[in-house]
């Protein structure tokens, strides 16, 4: 059982109009260095009429947290997880994220980092309303139990529900708790999703369906080169249209206001703009490419990881293998394109955005507007997808200036070519791999250098005024100064997954050599490990195939003392028949990996025929420690799948003379229904820690295709996206 201390993690009081408010209080990332600093980051607020309500900390975009979440309360609290209200946290350092300490959702971090405070919120609350009712009652306390939303007395047979006693019960002091450890009622099972009902019937609010009243709509005209600028422009024709009211420039473009989107787009196609391409107006990825393979060729870099000595290693073996694996640029390209609304008075401006980091949102507001923190709201609202995309969020701050110009509210609106062309990417990168065989066939050297670009280097700037927003200016030009050189040097999403290598190999040297194109890049599912992953997966399979063994075996071997990583790769392995005979024409690939402190395996069956790779079968394992909701364990990695699949055989964006080729879902494909494959997910439960799955799924898929693809044609393919088909 966890015992937990009340003075450092929790305040009590009475909630406005009645009722119980419990506040859960985390270390933050600032506490590190500052203990004596606590921000709250969630509530749980129970009123008198009875309702009961937990606001959560994480953005919903589609993962499940609202659901899971829910569980972790209503485990201690005593309450159906349905019969409580979700409330989206504002933006309020009270609820930054405990660890990057800033208010954001991401890296697969939400169920670990809520893990003990959501439970113990609902322990705390349920202590007092049991006190409150047994002082009301005359009983012992210990002979009250909280169940099904209400306090009962058996011996009595008296019962109240949580209502009755809120307001008394947040008069008491704060007890310390107990949390419980096993015999779960609540965590552990597949309970109902509590936002589907509100989505298949519509009524749930996401950005793009936000109404204030009198609104606008924008569409905002872009260079056709990222980064470029307005040196003129002509409206005059835009303006004649119906329905348009007013075209502004603003730093991105040029923004069309209508009465509706239609209007707006459809006069936008009207603006005539002269514009500076900027620096990235020669710009092609193919020219990219071969110096990424040059670069890699050359050697060099920073090394970020080494044991043992590979060099020397590589001039003792029995056999030495060498292989590229190149990743290209992707999209994120969620479901929902960008959108937010913004009304910009004043005396204040309210922003309604589909965010994953309301926080950033609102110290950006902040800053370019010039006014004081508690003049900005920041409303959050369902998401229709993030994968990391909505951490940047140009389209609201597009709004708030569009909203600033015209003096009324408005609404910006992205196509999916907007999206598309504009967006910041998963970055490019190219790996070289040297493997050394001894004479027994085991892999006793690695040598790996990747070349990509920094996420860090790119976003870490923003990021880092944004945490370190309440210092003065000169400390966060210097801070900026330091850390985000820093940051980009040592940016281990370029390289993840390969300094924590889990094969027993003795001598292992890594290489990260940044290389920055200008191209604008962000964190994307599963950020570094989908394509570190596809690179030692592919790898692993061309060793394990140059010694003449089994791949499962050979991987088995090699993680002899890495339980987690052998479980996994094992439960695939069997559910998948690994080794048993398959219908005619059919092969396997297996990949494993370990991302985000959870584990995964794949076993892809596939088919090739005239040049077409056709998957057939995925069977996934995985490990995330001790399981919420299975349901939504296996939701996530049903859609790690079919992502993992959609860029292993579909995505890449691809520049020439510095424009994005692709536009919409034509060119840049998600996996059709019909060519879907049968998905089978097994979890392997245990009582670790939870850790997050939202990413770990995706790594895995990419490797096992081309690993399969090798089987069944004895090609290695070493490009993504997968194909067997030269480019015309």
């Amino acid at each position: 059982m966890t015992t937990l201390s009340r003075r450092a993690l929790l305040k009590a009081g009475l909630a406005i109009g009645g009722g119980l408010l419990v506040e859960v209080s985390l270390p933050s990332a600032q506490a590190a260095t500052a203990p004596q600093v606590f921000a709250p980051n969630a509530f749980l607020r129970i009123t008198s009429e009875d309702v009961v309500t937990f606001i959560l900390r994480p953005v919903e975009m589609g993962q499940g947290v609202a659901t899971s979440h829910a569980q972790l309360i209503a485990e201690e609290l005593g309450i159906d997880p349905a019969k409580m209200v979700v409330e989206f946290s504002p933006a309020d350092r009270r609820y930054d994220h405990p660890v990057l300490g800033f208010q954001v959702t991401g890296g697969s971090m939400s169920t670990p980092t809520s893990w003990e405070p959501y439970r113990m919120a609902g322990a705390t609350a349920r202590e007092m309303m049991l006190e409150a009712a047994s002082r009301s009652w005359g009983v012992p306390k210990s002979e009250c139990v909280a169940e099904e939303g209400a306090i009962h007395h058996p011996p009595t047979k008296r019962s109240g529900r949580f209502g009755q006693f809120a307001e008394a019960a947040a008069r008491l002091s704060v007890p310390d708790v107990t949390l419980r450890t096993r015999d779960f009622r609540v965590i552990g099972k597949p309970v109902p999703r509590i936002d589907s009902a509100s989505k298949v019937d519509g009524s749930a609010v996401f950005g793009i369906d936000v109404q204030v009243p009198e609104a606008r709509v924008a569409v905002v005209v872009r260079c056709p080169v990222p980064g470029g600028q307005v040196k003129s422009f002509d409206a005059a024709a835009a303006k004649a249209m119906s329905g348009v009211e007013q075209v502004v420039p603003i730093s991105s473009g040029v923004a069309v206001v209508g009465k509706t989107y239609w209007h707006a787009r459809q006069a936008a196609a009207r603006v005539k703009v002269d514009w500076d391409e900027g620096p990235l107006a020669t710009f092609s990825t193919a020219a990219m490419l071969e110096t990424h393979r040059k670069l890699a060729r050359e050697g060099g870099g920073k090394r970020v990881h080494s044991t043992g000595d590979a060099e020397a290693e590589f001039g003792r073996a029995a056999r030495v293998l060498e292989a590229e694996y190149t990743a290209p640029f992707v999209a994120h390209a969620p479901l929902e394109p960008q959108n937010a609304t913004a009304h910009v008075t004043d005396a204040k401006c309210e922003v309604w955005a589909p965010t994953q980091s309301p926080g950033m949102l609102h110290a950006q507001v902040k800053k370019l507007l010039g006014c004081a923190g508690e003049d900005v709201i920041v409303h959050q609202t369902w998401i229709g997808g993030g994968f990391g995309r909505r951490l940047s969020q140009e389209y609201a701050l597009e709004a708030v200036e569009v909203s600033r110009a015209v003096g009324k509210p408005v609404k910006v609106i992205w196509s999916r070519e907007d999206d598309m062309r504009h967006s910041p990417y998963r970055p490019a990168a190219t790996h070289r791999v040297q493997g050394a065989l001894d004479a027994h066939g085991r892999l006793v050297a690695w040598k790996h250098t990747v070349v990509t670009q920094s996420i860090l280097g790119d976003v870490g700037k923003e990021w880092v005024h944004t945490m370190f927003a309440g210092a003065p200016g000169f400390m966060r030009a210097l801070t900026a100064g330091v850390a985000v050189p820093l940051l980009a040097s040592k940016d281990d999403t370029a390289f993840e997954g390969i300094d924590t290598l889990p094969y027993r190999i003795p001598n292992v040297a890594v290489d990260f050599i940044r290389h920055e194109t200008g191209v604008p890049v962000l964190f994307w599912r599963s950020v570094g490990h989908s394509h570190t992953a596809f690179a030692t997966e592919s790898f692993v399979d061309e060793a394990a195939h140059a010694a003449g063994q089994d791949p499962v075996a050979f991987r088995r071997e090699l993680l002899k003392y890495e339980h987690r990583h052998r479980w996994v790769l094992e439960l695939a392995a069997e559910k998948a028949g690994w080794g048993t005979p398959l219908p005619e024409g059919r092969f396997r690939g297996v990949a494993v990996h370990k991302s985000f402190g959870s584990y995964a395996a794949a076993v892809a069956e596939v088919s090739v025929e005239d040049g077409t790779i056709r998957v057939h079968r995925i069977v996934m394992a995985a490990d995330c420690g001790r399981v919420i909701n299975p349901n939504l364990v296996e939701a996530q990695l049903e859609g790690a799948a079919v992502f993992g699949l959609s860029s292993a055989l579909k995505h890449h964006i691809t520049l020439e003379k510095g424009r994005v080729q692709q536009g919409n879902f034509h060119d840049f494909e998600l996996i059709r229904m019909h060519e879907s494959p049968r998905i089978e997910c097994h979890i392997r439960h245990n009582e670790a820690p939870p850790t997050g799955i939202g990413e770990p799924g995706v790594p895995v898929i990419a490797p096992a295709v081309a690993n399969a693809v090798f089987a069944a044609t004895g090609k290695r393919l070493r490009d993504l996206p997968l194909t067997l088909v030269p480019a015309t």
